[in-house]
Parts: C-alpha cells; sequence; structure tokens
C-alpha cells in the first residue's frame, strides 16, 4: 500500500527509479567501507547480495515495486537485521549524515522538497533501527508493512 498523494510521481520515480536508487545504496555503502564508526557492522566489506537486499528495501519504502517484502521477508526481515547491533547516537547520526552525502555521491535530485523527504525517512529510520538494536529491547514493535514514504507537507516544486 502506498502513500495517498494524487497527482504526484513517487519519490522512486523523482529519484529516477531502480538504477538511481542503486548508484545511491552504492555510494552509501562505498563510504561505509572507508568509515572507521560503521565499517564494523560489515567485517569484509558491504558484499553485493545486501546490496541488492538494501536497494530493494528503499525502492519500495520510496514507492517503488514491493520486491523487497516480496521476495526478503518485508518488515520483520529488515527488523531481523538490526536486532542486537546495539548501534550508538553516534553511530546512528553518521549513518543519516553519509547517507545524505551518498544522494550527492550518486546524483540524485538536490531540490529542498525531494531531500527534506527522504532525510526525513532517514531520520525516522535510522532511529527506530537504534532502539530497536538495543540488546534485549522488548518494546519493539514485531509486525508491521514496510513504510511506504512521501512528499509529505513538501510536494515536488514544479516551477
Amino acid at each position: 500500500m502506498g502513500v495517498d498523494e494524487p497527482g504526484l510521481p513517487t519519490l522512486y520515480d523523482w529519484a529516477g527509479g531502480g538504477d538511481a536508487v542503486r548508484r545511491f545504496i552504492d555510494a552509501f555503502y562505498d563510504r561505509v567501507e572507508r568509515d572507521d564508526l560503521l565499517a564494523g557492522f560489515f567485517p569484509g566489506g558491504v558484499h553485493e547480495d545486501h546490496r541488492a537486499h538494501v536497494a530493494a528495501w528503499w525502492s519500495e519504502v520510496l514507492g517503488g515495486p514491493a520486491t523487497y517484502t516480496a521476495e526478503h521477508g518485508g518488515y520483520e526481515a529488515m527488523l531481523a537485521h538490526h536486532r542486537d547491533l546495539a548501534i550508538t547516537p553516534e553511530q546512528r547520526h553518521r549513518f543519516a549524515s553519509t547517507m545524505s552525502l551518498a544522494l550527492d555521491d550518486a546524483g540524485l535530485p538536490d531540490d529542498p522538497e525531494f531531500r527534506a523527504a527522504v532525510i526525513g525517512y532517514v531520520e525516522w529510520g535510522t532511529r527506530l533501527a537504534m532502539h530497536n538494536s538495543r540488546p534485549g529491547a522488548a518494546d519493539v514493535v514485531e509486525h508491521a508493512p514496510v513504510p511506504r514514504w512521501g512528499w509529505g507537507v513538501a510536494p515536488p516544486y514544479r516551477g
């Protein structure tokens, strides 16, 4: 189920579709592999399967095909990947700021409306992941759909 924003392109389409999302994810993980604070989550580097799965997640979140739900286990699988990682506030912040830089690296649209929507999801998602990563966390939402992010209060600017 997508966000109900009649007449507006999805964030996925605005970004440039699947190829653009994959460039973004690759740019992000290329930075992560060089970052002492984040690289430890991926001993040996970030492998192709991981990159492809995360690109599928992001594509779905941004309003593209629901491949992550259909082929990779949906929300529950993503939750399982973050359990017990003990993500610190500093790591969460670095993750979020690295995502912002990767948007630039990948050449995704730089209009403020698109960036605000994507970074809104990054902030929400990283804070949820940090919360859910606490060892022994008992107050975790176990079942939910993959979020479908939209433009929110700032629809695409058409000049």
